[in-house]
C-alpha cells in the first residue's frame, strides 16, 4: 500500500483535511492521469475536471496567480481578463503544451457546434513543467490520444500520486518528484465547506527542502545547481468567491510553497490556478444583471491558511508517493519515503 506524508507521522498545519485529504474532496471535482513510460520516455498528462457537465456552457470562476513566470502555460492571458474557466485544465511537459491546447479545443468543438460560428472561440488551459532531466522531452512523445486518455480517466474519489501523469518525469529538491494533493475542510456560516490542492511538484535544490518537523533531508551525492524547475498548483474550493478573492487564495499557495524551503528561482516557473465550483457562468445567460455570491472579506484568512496547508502537504504527498527513479540516460532521482523509511519516519 502507498504511504503518504501522514503515514510518517508528519502533519502540516492545524487544520482538518477532507476525508479523501484530495483535491476531489471539492464535490463535483475529477481527476485522471496518463502515464507514459517507454525506455527513456517518463511522461504523461494529468487532466481535472471542474464539474461533469459542459464547460463551455457553464464557465467556472477562476484566477490565476503567477509566483514567478519562467514557463509555457496556454490560456492565463484570457483567465486572468476574464476570470472564469471553460475547459478541462490539462498539464504536462513543456514541450506538449501545444498538443494538449489541440486535444482541449478537438473536444470542446466537438460538443460545442456554435464555436468560432455564432460565438466566440475557446480558451484552453494547459499548464507545464520540464521533465528533461528524467525524460527525453525532445522525443515530443505526447499526442492528443494521449490528452483523451487522460481527460476519459478522470473520475473522483482517491487520487493516483506520485510519477504518474505529468508527474512521471518531474524531480523536487534532488528527490523523485511529480503529482500530490491535499485538502482542508472548515465551517463558514455553519456549513462545510472543502479546498483542495493539485501539486505538479518540478522545483527546488536539493538540501533546501524542508519537513514539517524541521528536518532537512539531503539525498545521496546531491550537487549544488541552479534553481530551473517549476511548479504548479490548481486550486478547487466550493466555498463562493469572485475572482478577485480567488486570485488573493491563488496567491498563498506561495506560502506554502516557502515553507517547503523553495524561493522560487530566476528559471522557474512557478502558477497556481484557483477556481470556485459554487455558482457556474452560463455562457448563454440572456440577463443584462447575474447574482454573485462572495466570501465575506473578513473570514477569508481561513481560506489563506487552508491553501497554504494544503500546498505543504500536497508537494510532500508527491514526493513520499514517487518511487526512485531512473530515466534518461542513466539519471537517478532517490525517493523521499525510502528516506524516510530509512530515517525513522
Amino acid at each position: 500500500m502507498t504511504q503518504r506524508l501522514r503515514d510518517f507521522g508528519l502533519t502540516c498545519g492545524i487544520m482538518q483535511p477532507g476525508p479523501l485529504n484530495a483535491i476531489t474532496d471539492v464535490p463535483g471535482v475529477k481527476l485522471g492521469h496518463h502515464t507514459l513510460r517507454d525506455g527513456d520516455i517518463l511522461t504523461g498528462f494529468t487532466a481535472l475536471l471542474p464539474h461533469d457537465g459542459n464547460l463551455f456552457r457553464q464557465k467556472m470562476r477562476a484566477a490565476v496567480d503567477v509566483i514567478n513566470g519562467f514557463g509555457k502555460s496556454a490560456g492565463l492571458m484570457q483567465l486572468a481578463e476574464l476570470g472564469q474557466i471553460e475547459t478541462p485544465l490539462l498539464l504536462g511537459n513543456t514541450l506538449a503544451v501545444g498538443t494538449g491546447f489541440d486535444a482541449l479545443v478537438t473536444r470542446a468543438l466537438a460538443a460545442n457546434a456554435d464555436i468560432g460560428r455564432r460565438t466566440g472561440t475557446v480558451n484552453p488551459v494547459v499548464l507545464e513543467c520540464n521533465d528533461g532531466y528524467l525524460s527525453d522531452i525532445r522525443a515530443r512523445a505526447l499526442t492528443e490520444e494521449h490528452a483523451f486518455a487522460a481527460l476519459d480517466a478522470a473520475a473522483s474519489g482517491p487520487v493516483a500520486e506520485g510519477a504518474v501523469g505529468a508527474g512521471a518525469g518531474m524531480t523536487a529538491f534532488g528527490f523523485k518528484g511529480g503529482i500530490g494533493t491535499a485538502s482542508r475542510r472548515f465551517d463558514l456560516d455553519d456549513n462545510g465547506y472543502s479546498l483542495g490542492v493539485l501539486a505538479l511538484a518540478n522545483f527546488g535544490n536539493a538540501g533546501d527542502l524542508v519537513l514539517p518537523d524541521g528536518r532537512r533531508p539531503v539525498p545521496p551525492r546531491a550537487r549544488p545547481q541552479a534553481e530551473r524547475g517549476s511548479v504548479i498548483l490548481v486550486i478547487a474550493t466550493d466555498v463562493p468567491l469572485e475572482s478577485r478573492q480567488l486570485q488573493r487564495v491563488a496567491r498563498r499557495g506561495g506560502a506554502g510553497l516557502a515553507r517547503l524551503g523553495a524561493f522560487w528561482g530566476n528559471g522557474s516557473g512557478d502558477i497556481a490556478v484557483a477556481f470556485s465550483t459554487a455558482d457556474p457562468i452560463e455562457h448563454d445567460q440572456p440577463a443584462d444583471f447575474v447574482a454573485l455570491r462572495a466570501l465575506n472579506e473578513n473570514r477569508i484568512d481561513t481560506l489563506f491558511r487552508a491553501i497554504t496547508e494544503a500546498t505543504q502537504e500536497a508537494v510532500l504527498n508527491a514526493m513520499v508517493t514517487a518511487p526512485a527513479t531512473t530515466g534518461r540516460d542513466g539519471h537517478h532521482r532517490p525517493s523521499l519515503g525510502d528516506w524516510l523509511r530509512e530515517n525513522g519516519g
